[in-house]
């Protein structure tokens, strides 16, 4: 007789908050977990980049060398359904940085130094993110192209540039063999490397943020009529939209959209109108979350669309949002400070029970 398989545990969300990181960089424009997540960045409006272990509450090491602002940072990823890269530790990992000097820097971690400075893009750079390998740097500009760089060349120039994108790139997230970006121009683009093909989804208002489910076969996106858009990856179907009722479409197979005599239910929360916020998943994909403008962080049920979570974290803006790869555990930068938010469960080491 076979016996029935347990069910799984309940997501837990993260509510407690559990560190509180005076960053001293001025206004933090992004918080990002390294692979395992154990460790952190944050990028500064006083151009700086800093490693943390905000687990811990402690500044590790800081990076001096951008010209401007720092607007989002990255260090070795791991592929979708793996392990953990060895060198996610940071230990001797390599680093990247994107900054509104128009720069891309990569960064050693140890000396702190940087090892190359990558220049190519008309303007700023949003968003930068590395290979499975951190062989390869991909940064997404306001100049509207992504540009790929190969950090074992001498060579200055990108060794490819993606420029189908009628606006500035606002937001880059890769897969094993993907590069998936989201544009001002309303499109949330799909490179598969493997064939060479471009898939193109309009969204119709400005794209703040995309990401990969873990399990690899969705896209979330983040847009600035204050809406969450789940997509199937590869048909483009739309699953589930979160946000105010007059803002819900549709993408059509066309790229125009049209509206739906409402076929799925209708979540209103956050508020995104103006600023480039964060949109994520939790570390089972139970639950999509997004920053807002109004100081709280929302997270809904993935499946159901009700409201799970309402996160007030500070005041006026939620800069940054970054989920931890395994654990219910929440980053969250709002204005010169990142928080670190777990469950109600969670008791750190050493404490009673």
């Amino acid at each position: 007789m076979a016996f029935p398989r347990p069910r799984p545990a309940r997501a837990e969300l993260p509510r407690q908050r559990m560190q509180t990181l005076q960053c001293g960089q001025g206004a933090v424009r992004a918080a990002r977990f390294n692979a395992d997540g154990n460790y952190c960045l944050t990028c500064g409006s006083d151009k700086t980049l800093k490693l943390w272990n905000p687990h811990k509450g402690t500044a590790l090491r800081t990076y001096q060398g951008h010209g401007y602002e720092v607007l989002d940072a990255a260090g070795p990823r791991r592929a979708h359904g793996t392990l953990p890269c060895p060198r996610g530790s940071f230990d001797n990992s390599p680093i990247c940085s994107g900054g509104a000097d128009k720069a891309v820097a990569l960064w050693d971690v140890t000396t702190g130094q940087v090892v190359r400075k990558y220049r190519g893009h008309a303007g700023k750079v949003n968003c930068v993110q590395f290979n499975d390998e951190a062989t390869v740097i991909v940064s997404g500009s306001i100049d509207s192209t992504v540009r790929c760089w190969d950090c074992r060349s001498r060579r200055p120039d990108p060794v490819q540039v993606l420029d189908e994108a009628k606006d500035g790139i606002s937001s880059v997230k890769l897969s094993a063999h993907e590069i998936l970006t989201g544009s001002v121009d309303g499109r949330v683009r799909r490179y598969d490397l493997r064939v060479g093909q471009l898939c193109s989804d309009y969204i119709g208002s400005p794209i703040t943020s995309v990401c990969f489910s873990k399990d690899g076969q969705c896209v979330l996106a983040a847009s600035l009529d204050s809406t969450l858009r789940l997509l199937d990856k590869d048909t483009g179907e739309l699953l589930g939209e979160y946000g105010p009722p007059e803002a819900l479409r549709s993408p059509g197979a066309s790229g125009d959209p049209r509206l739906t005599p409402c076929p799925l239910p209708r979540y209103t929360g956050h508020r995104s109108t103006t600023y480039r916020l964060d949109c994520v998943l939790n570390e089972l994909d139970t639950h999509v979350g997004c920053a807002s403008e109004d100081g709280h962080v929302y997270f809904w049920d993935l499946v159901e669309g009700s409201l799970a979570l309402s996160l007030a974290v500070g005041q006026g803006v939620v800069q940054s949002l970054a989920f931890h790869p395994r654990l219910p555990c929440l980053l969250v930068a709002t204005q010169g400070q990142v928080t670190l938010w777990r469950e109600d469960t969670f008791q750190p080491e050493g404490d009673p029970d």
